[in-house]
């Protein structure tokens, strides 16, 4: 009994040391990417690089700035919420549901060490989650592959 609760915490151990600080990158069909900046340069980086797509920022949200103002502290979180509607309106004409998932959504966060990242939804789950299918792979690929890019270029990241 006593070399199978060892076992069991040993176990226990080994895992809480392997998942420690995993829950946000786990998130389902969530790409996070670490950046090479810090949260503003990162969002700010992000925000040219949409623009330089074509795209439109419709909003920036500060979830820290609103902390503060709430009186809560929270560590640098801000939200970019971008897209363009030649792009999203072809997907919705399949399926309306797809619009509470569009405009596509960039989240620049800084975790407890420091470290800055930008996570994204994949727009690919985004198609499967309101049973697009097929139908719309190309458009689906083209608006992940323009969400990845903005993200490396915001980023520094080359992979």
């Amino acid at each position: 009994m006593a070399v199978r609760a060892s076992r069991i915490a040993a176990f226990l151990l080994i895992a809480v040391t392997c998942l420690w600080g995993v829950p946000a990158m786990a998130a389902d069909n969530l790409t996070t990417i670490r950046s090479s900046y810090g949260p503003k340069e990162t969002m700010d980086r992000l925000e040219a690089a949409v623009r330089a797509k074509g795209m439109t920022v419709f909003a920036r949200i500060d979830h820290a700035a609103g902390a503060a103002a709430a009186g809560l502290a929270l560590r640098p979180t801000e939200l970019l919420i971008f897209g363009s509607a030649a792009a999203g309106t072809p997907l919705m004409q399949f399926t309306q549901t797809i619009g509470i998932d569009l405009p596509l959504k960039a989240l620049v966060w800084q975790d407890e060490a420091g470290a800055t990242w930008l996570s994204y939804t994949d727009p690919g789950w985004v198609a499967k989650r309101h049973g697009l299918g097929d139908r719309t792979e190309g458009a689906v690929i083209a608006m992940a592959n323009a969400l990845n890019s903005v993200a490396k270029t915001a980023t520094g990241s080359a992979s």
